[in-house]
């Protein structure tokens, strides 16, 4: 029996510094075909030095990568022939058609797409002519997603590919990149949004200052968030926030001026407790929500720990 191939993405130990200062830091990842795998992490948690350094953009100070069996940072041009990259914005001259586009970077492959064809699939048949300054920020992300398959690679990274998007946009460009993993692509993808992240990642990693923090399914994430439920109450009337962050169980407790959020990992008698609260003279309840822990608490607990 052969032995099955490895992952089309392995990465491990990457470091990379500037100036001395650390921005990736001993990172290790793995991603498969057919999966789409988000990078997720505040402002200069070391998400886009990560990709850079995958693609082949920055030349990082140790690590190993692995890209389709192949070393990339001793073949780069072998592993460039294997990758479709696409940044968080595409610049191409103004006049220059969709059509001429990919005309132009398939000239740059050993395989390539016919352009109708990826004309047809990426929704810009309309559009196949028409100049690169008219169409709008939606068919020029898809264009750029057009761009980045058009050498049919295995491997497909995507930088903030939605962006600026309206919510319509950004529906049709997950579809697109959901096409691309049932293609069998490994899909490699940054993203500042965690609910882009929950309903799109097959699996994410959360990283910060540099470091991986966590890795897994969002819903396995979720779940593991030390058993947590967030609670959120709006109420009127004399409700002491002191008295509310006392609560049985209550943690990260977030006051407002009509109440407040909280985390607690008792439910039941946080909410027995919260009760008589409530329903002391003068208390109006407006809400009261009670939901188990999503990616985005997730992510707020595993990077809020200290003063960034």
């Amino acid at each position: 029996m052969s032995p099955s191939p490895p992952p089309p993405v392995v990465v491990r130990g990457l470091s990379k510094a500037y100036a001395g200062k650390p921005a990736v830091r001993g990172v290790d990842l793995e991603v498969a075909a057919g999966e789409i795998f988000g990078l997720l992490g505040p402002n200069g948690a070391g998400k886009t030095t990560t990709v850079e350094c995958l693609v082949g953009l920055r030349a990082p100070d140790a690590g190993e990568i692995h890209l389709c069996g192949i070393d990339a940072r001793r073949h780069p041009d072998a592993i460039r022939q294997r990758l479709g990259v696409a940044l968080q914005s595409t610049a191409l001259p103004d006049r220059m058609t969709p059509r001429e586009a990919l005309r132009l970077f398939g000239r740059f492959y050993a395989r390539q797409r016919p352009e109708e064809e990826l004309l047809a699939r990426f929704g810009l048949t309309a559009q196949g002519d028409q100049a690169f300054d008219r169409l709008s920020g939606g068919q020029r992300q898809r264009l750029a997603l057009a761009l980045a398959f058009v050498n049919k690679p295995a491997v497909v990274f995507l930088d903030e590919p939605t962006t600026g998007l309206d919510p319509q946009a950004r529906r049709d460009l997950h579809a697109l990149i959901r096409g691309l993993r049932d293609d069998g692509c490994a899909v490699v993808l940054t993203t500042h949004l965690l609910d882009e992240a929950e309903t799109l990642c097959d699996r994410v990693a959360i990283i910060d200052r540099g470091r991986v923090v966590a890795t897994g399914s969002p819903r396995d994430l979720a779940a593991g968030s030390r058993r947590r439920q967030a609670v959120t109450l709006r109420a009127r009337g004399p409700l002491a926030p002191a008295r509310l962050a006392a609560l049985p169980g209550v943690s990260a407790w977030e006051a407002r001026p009509d109440g407040g959020s909280f985390e607690t990992e008792d439910p039941a008698a946080t909410l027995a407790a919260l009760a008589p609260l409530l329903a002391a003279p003068g208390v109006e309840l407006l809400e009261l929500q009670v939901r188990r822990a999503s990616l985005e608490d997730v992510f707020l607990q595993l990077t809020r720990e200290e003063p960034r």
